[in-house]
């Protein structure tokens, strides 16, 4: 049986010759390889209140340097709800393997006083 599979090899720099370059697959049989992460946190507190949040990422290609687009809608505090929507900065590796990613922004503006929030964080590990 023969699986199709699509990828590159991509040149580290290093100089072992023995790991100088990696094998990033794109899709297997013809399926692509992506995943996403969670990520969640709490709002700076501004105009007397915070608000909490939680999602996924927008998925992303496994494997390869990528960032991702994230969106969440705020949880209810003092009668609304803000958005919060960006992209993520780049992978960051984990010591036992996967990475995460580190978002942050502000929230759309809303209220019976309009204001925004700061938010930052970093995701969860990769989930396939």
């Amino acid at each position: 049986m023969v699986i199709p599979i699509t990828g590159f090899i991509f040149d580290s720099g290093e100089s072992d010759p023995h790991h100088s370059h990696q094998l990033f697959i794109t899709s297997w049989d013809g399926r692509p390889v992506v995943h996403a992460h969670p990520f969640s946190g709490i709002t700076s507190y501004d105009a007397g209140h915070s608000h909490q949040y939680s999602a996924m990422t927008a998925p992303a290609s496994s494997g390869v340097q990528h960032v991702h687009g994230y969106y969440a809608e705020t949880s209810i505090d003092q009668g609304h709800t803000h958005i919060i929507r960006g992209t993520t900065g780049p992978s960051i590796p984990l010591p036992g393997g996967g990475h995460y990613h580190h978002f942050e922004g502000y929230t759309t503006v809303n209220g019976m006083n309009p204001h925004t929030h700061m938010y930052r964080g970093n995701t969860g590990n990769e989930v396939s």
